[in-house]
């Protein structure tokens, strides 16, 4: 749509505001006549209110009268934001524009709440269950898989944080892209339409297709409505938001306003972020002339103002990135929205780094490090990894027990405190890996030589050093700075193959070289034994009440020449039953054996450093440790799901992360259907999830608030992956401080604390670009490849639609009634499950219409097939008994929430 005059709610007219504000456009434009006369006559109305002092924000935080939280706006309905409650019930809700006061996605804001009677109506009977909004899935990498095979860069070991094959959750966004966030919604609510029904069933009457597609349920028997605290933002306290976005230029509908003649519109492709007027000489210059040409042309836009009397933001044009739908345009729009620095590295901060290569280690490190040189020390990692950031090792000792240590590149050594390099490497935070490539937080030269840990080559590191029993129990423990010659570089598959054949000698060929020293019989012998007592660690960490959520991620395999996607599969990190292979039938007897993976070998020992370091530096320095946390769930949303489960019979027990470990464990059996209804069940677990967070232990007065909740432990820290992660470095410098390798660093708790929330703003930032990522080269395989069937599984019923979790792709997508050739659509509940009954279309006269009842835990055939809009694609529902793909059409249509698909 170009008339940015006419019809201006779909293009994020604020509600409340009217969609005819004048003759040149909407609202207090610049170069508006009507405002010029306006403010002749007095001063313009305004659009938004004005923020609230700063001294008044803190004061009316300390009585209680405000509220402060992270902003998050509903992608699927950019009118609704919410911002979590801090007694951890039902969002608090922010309706329309105008009461987000110019606030974007992520800020940081503080809130008032509404009148009571201005609060939101929560009917049960609506098929609006969005009541929770905009939760984008945060699991901690503790809870989820962790190992990834990278094409580029090497994955981690101790943590998913880096995720190439990030679970791919797509909520059919209206934004113009298919967004890899979260379905927005109370993740429960929406799975059970019913949650507060008394056990009465609908009187919903027969949708057909000459009926209204919005009949909405019988009010009449409505049970009791509820209310949703509602709010207005009064104050932002931290513009989170990059404010850039991507999106396409437009000509202003009236050619003959003075508005015209000064500015374009730009259209970001996320409808979360206002449209923008951009002045005419940041555009092409044929722009005004010529606009079809660059009718697929994706812009980057800053916002740089945006006054209380406007509708739209004031921005500048700030690139050209290319074609809309391709690859490095697409990729290069999604890191400077969400403010990736992905420019090289500056000469001042290279100039940091060794000059002279081929570097050696300085003779007086010698003197200060313990020498492991001669020790059998080895790295495991995907084969194609070039950071190799730790190392293993497990010698036997006399009495039966082991020496393993876990040795970590010294990459504090490398980036001095206070040098460019080391404020870049702050900055930055995190690299973010895409499914192409990766944005290094450090320098290649740092990352792949200097501190990568390659065989035969003398390295510095940091290890911790356990005396353990065979069944993992901790003896003893050291740490310290040393010296370490990595006799071998093992693949997973090298390991992996020794594991298998434990008493059968390698042959050479098939292993890599190893050096002189050693033999591949003790490299052999050391990896079955930390293979050994790393089962009986993941053991006892579950007995001792961890939980973990393994969720379907998509890993792509790219063409070398173009770049483009030309398969992908799940990858699954799962101890047993390949559920691809099971949905394919071509499950193997060895893919059932329970068996703990090379992933898990290496995690179960990063996890154990990661704890001993939290330890050791909280116990010397109580108030400046730097730790991770991860809060419980939310309440409300976990009530909800406990209330789902019972109402469908699942025996679930949410009291704790280790009961409900034990009944995802447990529960399901290893059958098809089983297998994929544990699927979507993980899926809902994950939803009520909270972040993991970095903080400061002296900022933290309750001691209690420390736990990691997936991990189940008190203290919990990150040590192990420094080459990508700037905490890691933190604790590197807190460590050798506490071992008295140098002076305490400079840094107070509140400081310290400053830098912890930077790091993780940089982490979600990172992981929101990482599954961004996943889902443009899905939408480009779809696009490119399909259209894309697979069996499903519905999560999620509503009155004129339904949610599945596409298995065979770990995608979800909303099929909308409409979309398909049905002669009626009928939703009831049968006692408390709700319960949507299709009727198709014959598709020959003489043939009786097919019945199909679409209920939560239903297997379904889906067909995901593109669409003319660059990288949109849509699920489709195959009719009942077809073999090959339907040619239905898509379901377009304009609500006041944006574009549905």
């Amino acid at each position: 749509m170009t008339d940015c005059r006419l019809n201006l709610r779909p293009l994020g007219t604020p509600r409340g505001v009217s969609s005819v504000a004048g003759p040149h456009g909407v609202g207090a434009s610049p170069g508006d006549k009507k405002s010029k006369n306006k403010s002749a006559r007095g001063k313009k109305k305004s659009v938004f209110e004005t923020y609230m002092s700063k001294e008044d924000v803190s004061e009316g935080l300390k009585r209680g009268t405000l509220i402060q939280g992270v902003l998050r706006i509903n992608p699927k309905k950019f009118h609704e934001a919410f911002i979590p409650s801090p007694d951890g019930d039902r969002d608090i809700f922010i309706d329309g524009v105008v009461a987000r006061n110019r606030a974007l996605n992520g800020d940081l804001v503080v809130v008032k709440l509404l009148p009571e009677e201005q609060w939101k109506v929560i009917k049960p009977e609506s098929s609006d269950k969005e009541t929770e909004g905009a939760y984008e899935l945060d699991l901690p990498e503790e809870l989820c898989g962790s190992h990834l095979p990278q094409q580029s860069m090497k994955g981690y070991n101790d943590s998913p944080d880096v995720i190439i094959e990030a679970q791919f959750d797509d909520s059919d966004s209206e934004d113009g892209h298919s967004s890899t966030q979260n379905v927005l919604v109370d993740g429960v609510k929406k799975l059970s339409v019913c949650v507060h029904d008394k056990g009465k069933e609908d009187a919903d009457a027969l949708v057909t297709k000459e009926e209204s597609t919005s009949t909405s349920q019988d009010t009449r028997a409505s049970p009791e409505k509820s209310l949703q605290r509602s709010a207005k933002v009064v104050y932002i306290s931290e513009k989170k938001h990059s404010r850039a976005a991507t999106g396409f230029l437009k000509l202003l509908a009236d050619k003959n306003s003075e508005l015209f003649r000064k500015y374009a519109l730009f259209s970001p492709s996320d409808h979360r972020v206002p449209r923008i007027y951009v002045p005419l000489k940041d555009c092409p210059q044929d722009f005004v002339t010529r606009p079809k040409d660059y009718a697929n042309t994706l812009f980057i836009c800053r916002i740089v103002d945006w006054k209380e009397d406007s509708n739209f933001a004031l921005g500048q044009l700030a690139k050209s990135l290319g074609q809309a739908g391709e690859i490095e345009p697409e990729t290069e729009g999604i890191l400077t929205e969400y403010g990736v620095d992905f420019s090289d590295f500056s000469s001042e901060v290279l100039d940091c780094l060794p000059q002279g290569l081929p570097w050696t280690i300085p003779p007086e490190e010698f003197s200060k490090r313990r020498d492991l040189r001669k020790d059998c020390i080895f790295t495991i990692d995907p084969s194609t990894a070039r950071d190799l950031d730790d190392a293993l090792s497990c010698k036997p000792l006399a009495d039966g027990n082991f020496e393993v240590g876990v040795h970590i590149a010294d990459v504090s050594y490398f980036v001095p405190e206070g040098s460019p390099l080391d404020k870049v490497a702050a900055e930055r935070a995190t690299s973010v890996y895409l499914v192409q490539k990766v944005v290094p937080m450090l320098p290649r030269l740092l990352c792949e030589e200097l501190c990568s840990l390659h065989p035969m080559s003398d390295k510095l590191t940091f290890s911790v050093i356990w005396t353990l029993t065979p069944e993992g129990k901790i003896l003893g423990e050291w740490f310290g700075r040393t010296i370490i010659r990595s006799c071998t570089k093992l693949s997973y598959e090298h390991a992996q193959s020794m594991i298998e054949s434990p008493t059968e000698k390698i042959p050479e060929e098939e292993l890599p070289p190893i050096s002189p020293e050693h033999t591949s019989e003790e490299v052999h012998r050391a990896v079955l034994n930390l293979h050994k007592i790393a089962k009986e660690l993941r053991k006892q960490r579950f007995v001792d009440g961890a939980l973990r959520l393994d969720q379907l991620k998509l890993a792509f395999t790219l063409d070398h020449e173009t770049g483009l996607p030309q398969g992908c599969h799940i990858y699954e990190y799962r101890d047993s039953n390949n559920l691809d292979a099971l949905l394919k039938g071509s499950c193997s007897p060895a893919a059932e054996r329970t068996r703990v993976s090379l992933e898990r070998l290496v995690e179960e020992f990063m996890l154990l450093a990661n704890m001993a370091v939290a330890h050791k530096t909280h116990r010397t320095f109580p108030e400046r440790a730097l730790l991770r946390r991860h809060p419980p769930p939310q309440t409300k949303m976990l009530n909800d799901l406990m209330e789902f489960c019972d109402q469908m019979g699942l025996p679930m027990d949410f009291s704790s992360a280790g009961a409900l470990n034990k009944s995802l464990t447990e529960t399901f059996g290893d059958d098809k259907y089983s297998l994929a209804r544990k699927e979507v069940l993980t899926n809902m677990c994950s939803r009520p999830m909270q972040m993991a967070l970095y903080f400061c232990s002296g900022v933290l007065q309750d001691q209690a608030q420390f736990r990691h909740y997936a991990l189940n432990v008190p203290l919990y820290t990150h040590f192990t992956s420094p080459i990508r992660r700037f905490a890691d470095v933190l604790v590197h410098r807190l460590l050798a401080t506490a071992l008295g390798y140098r002076e305490l660093p400079d840094m107070e708790p509140d400081t310290l604390q400053k830098q912890a929330d930077h790091c993780n703003d940089r982490r979600m930032a990172s992981k929101r670009v990482q599954e961004l990522s996943t889902g443009l080269f899905f939408a480009i395989l779809v696009k490119e490849s399909g259209p894309l069937e697979s069996e499903a599984m519905v999560l999620g019923v509503l009155n004129q639609a339904f949610d599945v979790l596409v298995l065979r792709y770990g995608v979800q997508k909303r099929i909308y009634c409409n979309a398909l050739p049905l002669r009626s659509h009928h939703f009831q509940r049968v006692g408390k499950k709700p319960e949507l009954t299709l009727v198709w279309e014959p598709e020959d006269m003489e043939q009786e219409p097919v019945r199909q009842v679409v209920t939560i835990f239903s297997l379904v055939e889906v067909v995901l097939q593109a669409e003319t809009t660059a990288l949109k694609y849509s699920a489709i529902l195959k009719r009942p008994g077809t073999e090959g793909l339907l040619g239905l059409q898509h379901h377009e249509e304009r609500a006041d929430s944006g574009q549905l698909d």
